[in-house]
Order: C-alpha cells, then structure tokens, then sequence
C-alpha cells in the first residue's frame, strides 16, 4: 500500500482525535498512583492505534472478516473499561466506538452497537452525577454514527463509479478490437480459402499440366494482391478517423462513464489531413480521461480562422503529476501533428485538470528542398 493512500485511509478518523483532549488532560490534572498514570497512558495508547486500524480497513474496502471484527471488540472493551474506571472526562470514548461502529459494521450491526456505546456513555457520565452537564456525549454517539455512515455510503459510491468507469474504458477498447477483428475476418476469409483452393489444385497439376498449375498460381498472386489492397483499405480506414465522427464517438464514451461533456456544434470543413489528425488527437484525450484523469467533465473547443484549426480539449481531473511522463499514445500524436506543421501542447489547465491542445496550418507548409544537380 502506498503511505498516500494509507493516510488518506486513516484520514477520515483523525478528527475524531480531538475528543481525547479530555481524558489527556485528567491524566495531566488528576492526582493518581503512578502506576495507574501508567496504565491509563498506555490504555488510551493501545486504543488510538488499533481505532486508526480499524478506519483504514473499513475504507480501504478490505472484507470485513473475523480479524477486523476483533480489533473492534477490542476497542470497544477497553473504551468501556478505562471510560467506567476513570470516570466522565473518559466517557468521550464511546464515541470513538460509535464512529467505529458506524465506519466498519455491516448495517444490521451498526445502529445495536451505536446505541450499546451512547448507552454506556451515559450511564459513566450519570454514575457521577454529571448527566446533566455532560448530556451531549450520549447525543454526540447517535451523530457522529449519522456522520460517518453517510461518508461510508460515499466513498463505497465513488468506488463503484471509479471501477465502471475503468471497466467502460477496457469494454470500448475490446469492441473496437472485436469489431476490426470482424472487418478483418470477413475481408480475408474468402480470398484466403480461394488461395488456398487454387494453391492446392495448382500443386496437384503441376507434373500433369504444367500451364494450367501456371495459369492457377497466376489467380493465386492476383488473389492475394487483392487481399492485400483491401486490408490496406481496411487499415487506412480504421486509422483515419474524422474529426466529427471522433467528437461524436468521445460524447458517446464519455457520457456513458457519467462525464458531462460539451462539444461542438459545427466541425468546419478541413483539409482531409488536418481533419485526420484533429481526429486523432479527440481519440487519445478522450481515452486517457476514461483511463487516467478521474475528471467529471470535459469541454472540446474547434476554432478555425482560414489560417490554422485549434483543437483544445480541457478536463477537470487530477491533472499531470510532477513525475509523470508523455505517453506512446500522446508521442505518436505529436509527431503525426508535427508531420503537418503543427504542434501539440499538454498540461496543466488555467482551472486545473489537464488541458490538450493541437495546432494545425490549413495549408501545407512549403518545405525547402536542397538544389539539385543536373549530370551532364
């Protein structure tokens, strides 16, 4: 587990932790036997590690098993334990059990084991006749269950999202390898059963009719030259996508994954390389949004001024990392943008995410060639 993540595990119980200002500061004020200084100490010790235990596996959507079921028993007993030995200021405990309870029990256990603790508070705070004063404990057990189940109920929704919106991102890449497969399958089954038919005959003739097995091999090599101008076609077709038939693909992908998305309206009409490339360009940021960014929205913007197309497509994400490195997809972009006089820029957002923009002259620059000798 990376310490990112185990710290934002635990993060959801640290601010419970202020409660136990109370029972530190009777440690600190009440006169008491050294060794029960000691014990009291090392009590409320044992349970802060083994609490903050029990937060990081109830969100770190680890199963809920008999180990972690013992940990909050043992929370729960010592919370009862130091709280009815030394009295009100140590009664906050139960709350910690309450938002233990909440964070970690399955439901039909949560609000049994909520109400136990409220119960056990109030009975310490009222032994010492302190109910009165010290009512909101009690009250403060039944919320912060209230609290914490809602966050628990939040973070189980996110989780949910995050891993459909991967699973949406690896079924897109399957079906459109299921679908060229197909395309492939239906160009190159008939012409290969017909090569090998004919290589197959052609072999069967060739001691006993010689011009016949030429003339069939003669079929084989324009058989398979068709072969292959039609998988050409088929690549070149797979590969140079429009810029509006991208746009229209991204809004589908991307709505499916819950991410709003605006495109726009109107593509101009654009030089077939530079329409191409735009195209391209759509394709890869919209598959590094599903897979990578955790955006919720993305904004695709196309201007054209005669001169050069501007292609800008902007998430609200996590954005780049310092760490982290261009892609071979976003590589192979740039130099396809860089073929046609273009450029291509990624980064960081002027609002944050991560903002992809892509540059391309509507006319081919000219390129300068060296001058040429003519031998005489």
């Amino acid at each position: 587990m990376e310490p990112r993540t185990r710290w934002q595990r635990i993060g959801w119980a640290l601010p419970w932790l202020l409660f136990q200002f109370f029972p530190v500061a009777d440690l600190a004020t009440t006169d008491r036997p050294l060794a029960a200084l000691v014990l009291a100490g090392a009590g409320l010790v044992a349970f802060t590690v083994v609490y903050l235990d029990v937060f990081r596996r109830a969100f770190g959507g680890g199963c809920w098993g008999p180990p972690a079921l013992s940990r909050l028993a043992f929370v729960a007993v010592l919370a009862v334990v130091l709280a009815v030995w030394l009295g009100p200021s140590w009664a906050g405990l139960m709350i910690y059990v309450s938002a233990a309870s909440a964070a970690a029990l399955p439901s039909r256990w949560v609000w049994p084991a909520v109400v136990a603790a409220a119960a056990v508070c109030a009975a310490v705070v009222a032994a010492h006749g302190m109910l009165g004063e010290l009512f909101i404990l009690p009250v403060m057990c039944l919320l912060t269950a209230f609290g914490l189940r809602g966050t628990r109920h939040l973070v189980e929704v996110n989780n949910e999202l995050a891993e459909a919106r991967e699973e949406l991102a690896r079924n897109a890449v399957a079906e459109e390898r299921l679908r060229f497969a197909r395309d492939l399958h239906d160009l190159l089954g008939h012409s290969l059963s017909l090569i090998a038919l004919k290589s197959e005959l052609a072999g069967r003739l060739a001691e006993a009719d010689p011009a016949r097995a030429r003339a069939e091999m003669a079929d084989v090599e324009a058989a398979a030259r068709r072969a292959l101008a039609e998988v050409r076609d088929a690549v070149s077709g797979y590969r140079q996508v429009s810029c509006a038939q991208a746009l229209a693909e991204a809004r589908s992908a991307l709505s499916g994954a819950g991410i709003a998305v605006r495109v726009p309206a109107r593509v101009p009409t654009l030089p077939g390389p530079v329409d191409a490339a735009l195209g391209w360009v759509v394709r890869e940021a919209t598959t590094n949004v599903l897979r990578h960014s955790g955006a919720r929205s993305v904004t695709v913007s196309l201007a054209d001024d005669g001169a050069e197309a501007v292609l800008t497509v902007a998430d609200d994400g996590r954005g780049p990392t310092d760490d982290s490195e261009p892609g071979s997809g976003l590589a192979g972009l740039s130099e396809r943008v860089g073929a046609l006089g273009g450029r291509l820029t990624g980064g960081a957002g002027p609002d944050g995410g991560y903002e992809l923009r892509a540059v391309l002259p509507l006319v081919a620059p000219v390129r300068e060639t060296a001058p040429q000798t003519v031998a005489r």
